[in-house]
């Protein structure tokens, strides 16, 4: 209805005449409060007995609460909320989290945000109360993600990030927790002795277990190892073996393994090729088999615990098949893989962008967006050959009424620009500004680019209100894949390496030269923005480079040393590997040449972010201030690292726009916004 809605929006909008209007200044539907509204987030998906989806939605309207909620029983009847008012399904094992919550038939166990204990609830009562499984130990300092249920010895196995001694140098284990006792118990371990550890998962027996661990100063991107533990009568490991990840002639980062229901173990890995494809273990040989070659991506760094890129599922006559999701060229492609063919047949689906997928028996939840669908959940229904898609519904989405939106949305090209390196690449998203009721006359668009956080990350080409509510207001905005960012493989991450602060930097300025060069943008009017290590390149481009005449930082790193010395264990050795030496981490911190910036800066900084604490922006915006150059900084009151709070979304979203608009712009916002106090403006 919404799609034929738009539609008839933009008939409409055809045959009326443009407004001529200076860019920037244009009005539109799509407000801050929508954007703070549709910013629900997906924090992974399951399924109950029933074969219905169970899904984590954290909700900006209640504080970033977040909520387990299942699919609606019959069409047409609302999702059902699992979990209590006064609990929430949050993890802050190695501070991102992922890997809350674990299905099993109709028990679910998940970790309660407030006090981070793991709690055992029965999905098919309605009343019923979740049981803590976990010790109460006085505060939130033992956090676990990514678990499993063990039916063999009535236990739940999962990773424990325990910070009782040193919250900066936590201990990281695999763990069993009973679950067939009505006392609780203590935690027995499993796995331990290494730095960290992820997807603990067990064959279908419970006689062997599989695991990620690694070590400093890797992160997991970089070098881990794939291990198989076999479990006694006892339930203790009493032999292991390395898979993957031992051999020093060999780099690779081991990645997702799984199980099939015949005993054999699957992982993705990108040892040779140095993009992460599918391989199995034979065990008889004890030897390892690439099952399909691509120089895509069939998986992604793991900043959060629970990814799930790939799901072992069985065709016509018990046929073993592999569901996946790859990246390739800026783009995400669903496909079924017949291993013993080495085949893929690619599923028609809309959505051009795919996270994790959850299997049932005939059909694939997928978790994805496109440039017209924002991040939702599909359940694809898959014919009996499992080869073709025959039906597509969306189940949830992060924003269910945008579409009427539709007419307004910029639609985002795919962009190759050259670096400052001869012969060589990087990557974009640029979207124009777009409006059915407004066109200017005689000038370009300023241009708002995005620096993406990480920075071992990815920008995507999803319908994000957020990018549109600058477009539709006559701002080009621009989302940049510097070197170093992953979707590209192995060695386009690596360029990053030693060279933080220097090739995205230059890689951002690269792309908006380029966009001025063939004439999409206004040179003069050139801005810049982003988050955490987006913050970073975004300072670090407006104190070292004369590209942008103004930026916004957004829990942004201003002085490596102190983030070196200030962050949380699983990033504690990140940035060594990305800056190099002690002369490079002075040269290469914005906070140590205020001298240098010469343009407006606004800072928003949470006042609970552990992992770029609230200091970094405090000292970058005291020493501009009393440099004399317009500046700003908003505080929040309980939030982190990222902001989760409607009220604060929208906050930010605003700010940011008028700020840029009275220093920059050269025009006045249609929109009604109080502009806070500028110093050394106002």
């Amino acid at each position: 209805m919404a799609t034929t809605s738009a539609a008839l929006n933009k008939e409409v909008s055809a045959n009326q005449e443009k407004i001529t209007a200076p860019y920037g200044s244009w009005s539109s539907p799509i407000t801050a409060d929508v954007v703070a509204g549709a910013s629900k987030r997906l924090g992974g998906t399951s399924v109950d007995s029933h074969g219905r989806l169970v899904w984590l939605e954290s909700r900006p309207a209640e504080a970033g609460r977040a909520v387990l909620v299942r699919e609606a029983e019959k069409a047409g009847e609302e999702p059902v909320d699992i979990t209590p008012k006064d609990f929430a399904v949050r993890t802050v094992a190695q501070e991102y989290g992922g890997g809350a919550f674990s299905v099993s038939g109709d028990t679910v166990i998940f970790s309660n945000y407030k006090d981070q204990r793991l709690y055992k609830q029965f999905l098919n009562s309605k009343d019923s109360i979740p049981k803590p499984l976990t010790p109460d130990y006085g505060g939130p300092v033992i956090s676990y993600a990514d678990g499993v249920f063990d039916s063999r010895f009535s236990r739940y196995v999962t990773v424990r990030e325990d910070r009782r001694l040193s919250s900066a140098n936590a201990t990281t284990d695999i763990v069993t927790v009973s679950l067939g006792s009505d006392d609780i118990q203590e935690p027995r371990v499993l796995v331990g002795g290494n730095d960290f550890y992820a997807f603990p998962r067990l064959d279908q027996k419970g006689e062997r277990i599989a695991w990620i661990e690694w070590s400093h100063p890797n992160m997991p991107w970089d070098k881990t190892e794939l291990w198989v533990g076999y479990i006694s009568e006892k339930g203790e490991i009493y032999k292991r073996i390395c898979i993957a990840g031992s051999d020093p002639t060999i780099v690779e980062s081991p990645t997702e393994p799984k199980w099939s229901s015949s005993g054999e173990l699957f992982f993705i890995t990108d040892r040779k090729s140095g993009f992460w494809n599918i391989f199995k273990w034979v065990e008889s040989d004890n030897k390892v088999v690439q099952v399909y070659s691509l120089d895509a991506e069939f998986s992604k760094p793991l900043w959060v615990f629970g990814i799930n890129s790939y799901e072992l599922i069985s065709g016509d006559e018990g046929k073993s098949l592999i569901a996946c999701t790859y990246r390739q060229k800026g783009r995400s492609y669903l496909g079924i893989l017949d291993e013993v063919q080495s085949t893929i047949s690619l599923l028609d689906i809309p959505y051009t962008d795919i996270d994790n997928i959850t299997s049932t028996k005939d059909c694939l939840y997928v978790e994805g967006a496109s440039e017209n669908y924002p991040s939702s959940v599909a359940k694809v229904t898959l014919d009996k050959p499992k080869s073709k898609a025959v039906d597509f519904k969306i189940i949830w989405s992060s924003s269910p009424d945008c579409l009427k939106y539709e007419s307004y949305f910029s639609i985002p090209e795919f962009i190759e620009f050259p670096t400052e390196v001869p012969g060589q690449i990087a990557y974009a998203y640029f979207y124009p500004p777009s409006n059915p009721c407004y066109h200017s006359q005689e000038e370009k668009p300023p241009l708002l680019l995005k620096s993406h956080g990480g920075p071992t990350a990815e920008s995507h080409a999803m319908l994000n209100l957020n990018i549109q509510y600058w477009t539709s207001r006559g701002w080009a905005f621009v989302d940049v894949n510097y070197g170093g960012s992953t979707g590209y493989g192995r060695e386009y991450r690596e360029r990053l390496l030693k060279t933080w602060g220097i090739v995205d930097v230059n890689d951002c300025c690269s792309c908006a030269k380029y966009l001025v060069n063939t004439g999409k943008v206004d040179g003069e009017r050139l801005c810049i923005t982003g988050g955490s290590a987006g913050g970073y390149t975004t300072l670090a481009a407006l104190a070292f480079k004369n590209t942008f005449k103004a930026g916004a930082s957004l829990y942004g790193v201003a002085d490596l040393n102190l983030l070196r010395a200030e962050t949380h264990k699983f990033e504690s050795h990140y940035i060594d590997n990305l800056v190099g030496s002690e002369k490079d981490y002075f040269e290469r911190s914005p906070i140590n040449f205020v001298d240098k910036f010469s343009c407006p800066i606004i800072l928003f900084q949470g006042l609970e972010d552990k992992v770029v604490p609230p200091d970094q922006a405090r000292k970058i915006y005291e020493a501009l201030k009393a440099k004399g150059l317009p500046v700003a900084l908003v505080e929040y009151e309980g939030e982190q690292h990222g902001f989760r709070k409607a009220e604060n979304i929208k906050f930010t979203l605003e700010q940011q726009m008028v700020f840029f608009a009275r220093l920059v712009g050269h025009f006045k916002v249609a929109d009604e916004i109080t502009p806070i106090k500028i110093d050394n403006v106002d």
